[in-house]
Parts: C-alpha cells; structure tokens; sequence
C-alpha cells in the first residue's frame, strides 16, 4: 500500500490534480492510497477509515509441545525473532511487538495528516471505519458521488475522457514468437490481432512526443476547473490518432 500511495504522489510531483473515487472501500491500506488525493470522491455507502495497525499470529507451541515436537531457532540480534508460530510467546516478546506497531501506526497517522492537514488525525486514527455521510462529516473525503457520475460530469463538461490499461508483455505461442510482441489481450485475436498492436506500440512514442508538446504549452498556471481536474486536448489530437483494433 505504501508503494502505491508514493506510485500515486508522483502524479502530483508533475504537477497533475488527482481525484480518487471511492466505489467500496478504502480502509486501513486503503485510505493510505486515497489519502494522497488532492479531491476524495465517496460513494454514499463506501467505508472509509480504519486508520490503524493490526498484527496477529497462530501459535501453535503448546501443542507441538504435548505432541513432543520442538523447534529450535537461532538467530543473531536481540529482536530478530519475537513472535513466530512455534516458540514460546514471553511478555518481552509481546511488549516488543506492541512498540513496533505503535511506530508503524505514528508513520501512518503522519502519512494521513501530512496529506489531509484538515483532518483531525486523533479523531479518526482510532481504527475505526465509516460510511459515506459519516466519513464525510469526518474529512475522510470531500464530497459524496459514484465514479460514473464523476466520468459524466467531465465528459458533458466537454473533456477528453481517457481509460489506461497496463497491458504487459507477455510471449506469443508458435513460431512467430520470436518476431512479434504481444500482450495478454491478444490470445484471443490471434496474429492479426498481434501484428495490430505491435504497428501501434511502434508509433506510441511518436504519439507522446506530440501530445507531450501540446500539453506544455498549456497555462497550468491557469485556475481554471480544467486545469486544475484534468487536462484537455484543445488540438483535438486524440480524434486524429485513435485507432480501433
């Protein structure tokens, strides 16, 4: 979830306006991501929240012991092991364990309140979870919509609406395997269909270059909604350059 939250903030670090929409739930790791939105869109009955830290493990030591089976494990350093399924737990080994989860969780209470400062982090860090109007009244996100109402709006308000997919690379059984990329969408359209995407990812760079351009020489400076929400294409190149496969 971290990872993702920071893949999320370099959306940011360009200078892009990010709104996350909230279909079902953003919960603990969760909210770790849509926190970093700078606009947190919520469906009515989306559960939002549980701002805390979790850890359990099965032991399994009293029993092993009445079957006779005993675990030896060596280790080097005070607190490698502290915890595990099949030695003893100590009072040492749970006091160890309940500080490591109390700095976990002052990490992600400061990741939360460093990206919604309006939020009251004590109030909301308490593990807990809410629903739609609930988690609005709290901060946990900005307004109450779906995700589709949120498309329609942009869409009727004339932008350029785009869907990206990460479509990976994967082998190409046969013999033209070796000659020609192709991706999971493409098993079922065969070589045609593999020849197809192949000729577009050749002009991808292409496309970018000009698109890359075209939006420099936007005024992000610009307060407008569109520039503050989401790009627009004022030379239409979308239009010129889409494809049908």
């Amino acid at each position: 979830y971290g990872l993702a939250a920071a893949q999320l903030k370099r959306f940011k670090q360009h200078g892009m306006k990010l709104t996350i929409c909230v279909e079902q739930v953003a919960a603990s790791g969760g909210y770790m991501m849509a926190c970093v939105a700078d606009r947190i869109v919520a469906s009515p009955f989306a559960v939002l929240g549980s701002i805390g830290v979790i850890s359990d493990l099965p032991n399994v030591y009293e029993r092993l012991k009445r079957e006779g089976i005993e675990f030896q494990t060596v280790t080097a350093g005070k607190y490698k092991r502290t915890l595990t399924p099949t030695k003893k737990v100590t009072d040492e080994d749970l006091k160890k364990s309940k500080e490591d989860i109390e700095e976990i969780l002052k990490l992600f209470k400061a990741f939360v309140g460093g990206n919604r400062p309006s939020l009251d982090i004590d109030d909301v860090a308490t593990g807990e979870t809410w629903f739609g109007e609930d988690a609005l009244n709290k901060g946990l996100c900005d307004e109450l919509n779906t995700v589709d109402d949120v498309l329609t709006q942009y869409v009727d308000s004339g932008y350029n609406v785009y869907s990206v997919k990460y479509d990976p690379m994967t082998p190409v059984p046969g013999p033209l395997g070796a000659l020609l990329p192709a991706t999971e969408s493409n098993k079922d359209r065969g070589i045609m269909g593999g020849i197809a995407k192949w000729v577009v990812r050749s002009i991808v760079p292409a496309m970018k270059e000009e698109l890359a351009s075209e939006f420099k020489s936007m005024d992000m400076g610009s307060k407008k909604v569109e520039n503050q929400y989401m790009m627009t294409d004022p030379k239409e190149s979308a239009d010129r350059i889409r494809m049908e496969l």
